[in-house]
């Protein structure tokens, strides 16, 4: 995908949701029952921890009790709004995914939940996972969500229809993407949001060469609702190409 469709593609997905963002916010009121465990099962008291993607804020409603330090940052204006509202004694913020407004090794846990399935071209994938390693102190942990859109029918239909155009030169997108409707309570399609359909695999390959090392990868919840999740940390270890650009050169 070529750079400038990419940036195009970020901007849209913004404007998508600050303009569906208060009937978003209606269907999105609580935490995915299937992604909770992500929050229970891994956070301690006293943790600072990132919301990466907050939306609504919705899943600050899992960890308001747990005594953590909680930060919830999006690119929306709408949904971080929606948030103050419902939440005003969090931390909420507008801002970029790829260009944090945090320093680096600030958090202990970094969550990204279903938000990396609207970051396209593999440049950007990569500079989010690099922003979310950066902000994360070494050995802390990155908890990230994408939905399994393939598991789903009508979206492997969409899957075919935009490979086809693809092969055939027709679409300014990457294999795997695709653009999905989102429509109000009447049946109207308000927008087409971009998506791209991961698999383990190319998530797995994705966030290893950012050099997190993977603790977890696998599938919560049930079709329609299913999720693919990762839990990682951050290496103590420099990765090997920013130690050959630190030698010296021969003479």
């Amino acid at each position: 995908m070529k750079e400038e469709f990419a940036k195009f593609l970020l901007t849209k997905t913004c404007q998508d949701y600050n303009l569906i963002g208060e009937e978003f916010s209606s269907k999105r009121g609580r935490a995915w029952r299937e992604i909770k465990f992500l929050f229970e099962d891994y956070l301690k008291e006293g943790d600072k921890i990132l919301d990466l993607g907050c939306g609504n804020g919705r899943f600050y409603e899992v960890v308001k009790n747990k005594k953590v330090d909680y930060y919830g940052i999006d690119n929306s204006e709408t949904l971080i709004k929606i948030a103050k509202t419902k939440y005003p004694e969090a931390n909420f913020q507008v801002g970029d995914a790829l260009n944090l407004p945090f320093s680096d090794n600030f958090f202990d846990k970094v969550y990204s939940i279903a938000v990396f399935h609207h970051i396209p071209s593999k440049k950007f994938r990569l500079q989010f996972l690099n922003e979310a390693k950066r902000v994360l102190k070494p050995g802390g942990l990155f908890l990230l969500t994408v939905w399994d859109l393939l598991a789903i029918k009508k979206i492997r239909r969409l899957f075919l229809k935009y490979t086809f155009l693809k092969l055939i030169g027709l679409s300014k997108l990457d294999f795997r993407d695709i653009f999905y409707p989102w429509k109000n309570s009447k049946g109207k399609v308000l927008v087409q949001r971009y998506f791209h359909c991961f698999g383990k695999k190319e998530l797995k390959k994705l966030i290893e060469k950012t050099n997190f090392k993977i603790k977890k990868i696998g599938k919560s919840g049930k079709v329609p609702t299913q999720n693919i999740y990762v839990i990682a940390f951050k290496s103590n270890k420099v990765p090997i190409a920013q130690l050959e650009r630190a030698q010296p050169s021969g003479g």
